[in-house]
């Protein structure tokens, strides 16, 4: 009797596995940073995120800074570099590409941003708390697909593929609105060089260079004078990710036929060499892009965003947090406002003719994964570091956007098994 191949996996499904896992880890790691700062042991968690590491090299290169701005402008920088390839690769070859499959998450997100930020606004209106008004226009891909994962087969592909590509278009807004308005004094000697190493990318990408070192060495480069020059680092990702060629030197029919040449005209000398000569082949195939994107997607959804959430999710509930107009204008915006933006907007663009429901998507299971956007976590995080400086209105950011994404994740869990069908549309 045979034994029976897995399939392989397509890149969406291998992302959305990944992301789903991940989405799951973020949970403990939150969890495990929430316990952690309201235990006994709770200095020990400030201590860490206190503890100060510099790099110098003489007079040249000086940067020293506590290990939670490591974290939050050094490997979130990484993580907004995995997102800058993202929205790249949907904007040529993915659901991003057609105008008419990308309206509906297009529209969706708009509406998911505009209408929590309001919601937000209206509660925390003529404070200094208005100045949070981003955290709840974000959605966390990772945490959303991992809660969807656990209705497994019943979820149709289009759904998987709107969420998707909802919160992609939804973190480009969110990269916007960091570089627009949670950036510091720019200084534009620093920022010109900065834009200058970009510059040179583009010209490498342009003149046919495809070494990754070379991009990630200038990378760096950009990294480094975007965090002097007062923009968030972040941008330094994205931009990078943008030069990033996508073009593969052989198609895979060329691929095809150079190994069947091969194998007919030359004989190897041994197994090893037959599979490397297979591999350079093969590797000819993929784009830097593409092999960019894969290496990165475990290291971010294993190591990065777990990091993250250790050093960002705990706060002491006695610290003074509490149901301030932080903590209510973040919870409704992420819980409400996502739900109603979400899918008001979806429903208007069908409505005009604009989109229509991917095929198997009912209106019941869109209400369910409008409540799905509303799990911030990691972006909704991350802008709150940005927004706050104040110790306890971080915090009570931080217990809205926890409360809300775990009662946005439940509420949407319930309304979707309640939605989906039994059997798997898929």
């Amino acid at each position: 009797m045979k034994k029976k191949q897995k399939p392989l996996l397509s890149p969406f499904q291998e992302f959305v596995r990944k992301e789903s896992f991940g989405g799951m880890l973020l949970v403990i790691c939150a969890a495990v940073a929430f316990a952690w700062a309201n235990s006994p042991w709770r200095d020990s968690y400030e201590l860490m995120k206190e503890t100060t590491f510099g790099l110098h090299l003489g007079d040249f290169f000086h940067l020293e800074k506590d290990l939670i701005h490591w974290v939050n402008d050094g490997l979130m920088a990484v993580f907004f570099l995995l997102v800058g390839l993202e929205i790249k690769r949907e904007l040529a070859v993915g659901e991003l590409k057609d105008r008419r499959a990308a309206a509906l998450p297009i529209f969706a997100a708009i509406g998911g941003m505009v209408v929590p930020a309001t919601v937000y606004a209206l509660l925390n209106q003529g404070s200094e708390a208005l100045h949070g008004w981003a955290i709840p226009t974000a959605t966390d891909i990772a945490f959303a697909l991992g809660i969807l994962a656990l209705l497994g087969k019943r979820v149709p592909i289009g759904l998987k593929v709107f969420l998707t590509a909802l919160a992609i278009v939804d973190d480009l807004g969110a990269v916007l609105i960091i570089a627009l308005f949670y950036s510091k004094g720019i200084y534009l000697g620093m920022l010109g060089i900065s834009l200058g190493a970009w510059a040179v990318a583009a010209l490498y990408k342009n003149r046919g260079g495809r070494r990754l070192r070379v991009f990630l060495v200038l990378g760096i480069v950009m990294w480094y004078f975007m965090l002097k020059s007062g923009m968030h680092a972040s941008v330094a990702g994205v931009l990078l990710a943008f030069t990033i060629p996508r073009r593969r030197k052989m198609r895979p029919q060329q691929v095809k036929e150079a190994i069947a040449t091969l194998f007919q005209s030359e004989k190897f000398e041994t197994e090893e060499a037959e599979l490397e000569h297979l591999e350079r082949l093969t590797h000819a195939a993929h784009s830097p892009l593409h092999e960019l994107e894969h290496s990165l997607t475990p290291w971010v959804a294993f190591f990065v965003m777990p990091v993250f959430a250790i050093f960002n999710a705990g706060f002491e509930v006695s610290g003074g947090s509490g149901l301030g107009a932080v903590t209510v204008g973040a919870f409704l915006g992420l819980v409400v406002g996502k739900l109603f933006g979400v899918t008001g907007a979806a429903w208007l663009a069908v409505r005009s003719g604009v989109a229509q429901l991917p095929r198997g998507v009912t209106w019941p299971s869109m209400v369910g994964t409008g409540l799905l956007a509303g799990i911030g976590f990691t972006m909704s995080l991350f802008i709150a570091t940005l927004a706050f400086s104040d110790a306890q209105a971080l915090d009570e950011a931080k217990l809205g956007v926890l409360s809300a994404s775990v009662t946005a994740a439940l509420l949407g869990l319930v309304i979707l098994h309640r939605a989906l069908p039994k059997a798997s549309v898929e």
